[in-house]
């Protein structure tokens, strides 16, 4: 097991102008009773209908606490949270671990079939849901499963008048989290994440200083779900961690967002693309968000047109790299404080990095390889056992294939598993994604790979046409063969009018891959059984990006 040193920890932050913020314990959910005892009057959660300090904050967390410690729930038990952003997520999440119990997020938009999958797989114990939500759940969880309904008078029973329960020492490596992962084939897996994991990933983001990801002075727009671990953690973790003021929207609406930002005077922004992308359609996007001190995108890959957008209006968007593995952030262009299109940047303070070839080794420099992550903020492998963990020294292989730039800097090309092989050669479709994305007339673009009877695989393009655009398929195919390999260059061009996307942002490839290409969709076989060639070097200005 990796080695935990946040136990007794003291951290000064002497550069805001406030003493000592000091954490001593090994529960995450004790962050919320340190900035409750030193930040007392500090509005904590903002919601639309009412601001709750951290001194209330910290009360509702403890009746939460005590109402489940009455549900006959041992420590260690797994306890549902099927909500949008809200302050009862926030109380439930707190109040679960705080019960010594493990919280198990998911995503209330599933279907009752998909939250049955994760209720029977987790085994919990008990459910907490909405009005909302609560119908799919009682239909999707097993018999006989409790659920209580946020509003309900069982609601009201388990957070009024209930007595905390009585304290008791953390186990750092004691389960606090479960998070299903997005499996894209076969069931998700269910990710461990211990109190250590979570709280690692706390202190390595507050080692980075300058620029500090995050101040006790700080108001943070949390629009992302918190029912992801970007959200959960780098974002709501971190607020509390630095006693700092969460603004909190169960939607994300470009128009209505931009005014939380103005009336709170929002200062950080834990955003994905899709967030930056409509705002950048609003003309005085800048002049609103003049109260902005840190915008961080993460979670899907930035466009750079957007990323320069944003820079030309004296805004900088840091990008970084993470997954719900890592609880969740492994690198970030803030590490080096040089922010560049497409760079996810260095590893955090105390994150390890590699990038290693198939048999493991080491790849040389310029060479794409996947990445390897070590440190303390690792999980501690898949629900039930552990299995697929770190390894025996502490590495865990995310999947991920990236280069690293002149500067040493990370650029994520692809996930492995995306790999397209066309005669045998690699392709890589976050290449190509970042080429045609700079197509005229295309608003965004997907590349997968579709079985082919005379190459194995050929590379498809589904595109989408920017506003008032009349874009060809023809077009984009001819852009394509002008600024990529031969091999490299769809052979089939799809124009639609939207892409699946995640909740963070993140385009689902699955649905997009024909079932098989037609010989006759390529315009030249023999292009695609030729030695690769070099693309143009205009192809390679912009670098895939996180």
């Amino acid at each position: 097991m990796l080695a935990l040193v946040l136990v007794c920890h003291t951290r000064t932050i002497a550069a805001l102008g406030y003493a000592t913020l000091t954490f001593v314990g090994a529960n995450l959910a004790d962050l919320v009773q340190v900035a409750a005892t030193q930040r007392p009057d500090v509005p904590a959660i903002v919601t639309p209908d009412r601001t709750t300090t951290w001194a209330e904050l910290d009360r509702l967390v403890r009746a939460v606490s005590g109402g489940l410690t009455t549900r006959r729930l041992d420590r260690g038990d797994r306890v549902a949270i099927v909500l949008g952003n809200s302050l009862e997520f926030v109380t439930s999440y707190f109040g679960v671990l705080r019960a010594g119990l493990v919280a198990v997020p998911i995503n209330n938009s599933y279907t009752a079939t998909e939250i049955d999958a994760v209720l029977s797989s987790s085994g919990a114990k008990l459910v907490i849901a909405d009005r909302q939500t609560s119908q799919a759940v009682r239909h999707g969880a097993p018999d006989g499963l409790p659920v209580i309904e946020v509003g309900s008078d069982e609601w009201r029973r388990l957070t009024v008048g209930s007595t905390p329960p009585p304290d008791f020492e953390t186990d750092p490596e004691s389960l606090a989290v479960l998070i299903y992962t997005a499996g894209t084939s076969g069931q998700p897996k269910g990710a461990m994440l211990t109190h250590r994991a979570l709280l690692s990933n706390l202190e390595q983001l507050l080692r980075v200083q300058d620029p500090a990801p995050m101040t006790p002075d700080d108001v943070v727009l949390i629009v992302l779900p918190m029912f992801h671990i970007y959200a959960l953690n780098a974002a709501l973790g971190l607020v509390a961690r630095c006693g700092a003021t969460a603004v909190i929207s169960d939607r994300f609406d470009p128009e209505g967002s931009l005014k939380l930002i103005e009336d709170h005077r929002v200062t950080n922004i834990a955003g994905a693309p899709p967030m930056y992308i409509a705002w950048s359609a609003i003309p005085d996007f800048a002049a609103r968000m003049g109260s902005i001190r840190m915008l961080a995108s993460g979670a899907a890959p930035l466009l750079p047109a957007v990323y320069h957008q944003f820079a030309s209006a004296g805004l900088t968007i840091w990008e970084g790299y993470g997954m719900t593995e890592a609880a969740p952030v492994i690198t970030s262009a803030i590490v080096t404080a040089v922010s560049k299109a497409g760079c996810v940047g260095h590893p955090l303070p105390g994150v390890e990095t590699k990038l290693v070839d198939d048999a493991g080794v080491e790849v040389e420099e310029g060479d794409p390889g996947e990445i390897i992550v070590r440190g303390a903020n690792l999980f501690s492998g898949y629900w039930p056992d552990g299995a697929d963990g770190p390894d025996s020294d502490g590495w865990f292989g995310t999947g991920d294939v990236a280069i690293a730039d002149g500067d040493g800097d990370l650029r994520l090309v692809d996930r492995r598993r995306d790999l397209i092989l066309v005669s045998g050669f690699n392709v890589y479709p976050r290449e190509i994604e970042m080429v045609i994305a700079n197509a005229p007339g295309v608003a965004e673009v997907a590349v997968v790979g579709v079985t082919h009877p005379y190459t194995g695989e050929a590379v498809k393009a589904i595109v989408v046409a920017s506003a008032g655009v009349d874009l060809q398929s023809e077009d984009v195919l001819s852009y394509a063969q002008k600024h990529l390999a031969r091999f490299k260059a769809p052979t089939i061009v799809e124009v639609v009018s939207a892409l699946p996307h995640s909740v963070t942002g993140k385009i689902k490839k699955g649905g997009l891959k024909a079932p098989s290409l037609d010989a006759k969709s390529v315009s030249d076989i023999s292009d695609l059984l030729t030695e690769p060639d070099v693309a143009d070097p205009a192809a390679q200005t912009d670098s895939p990006s996180s």
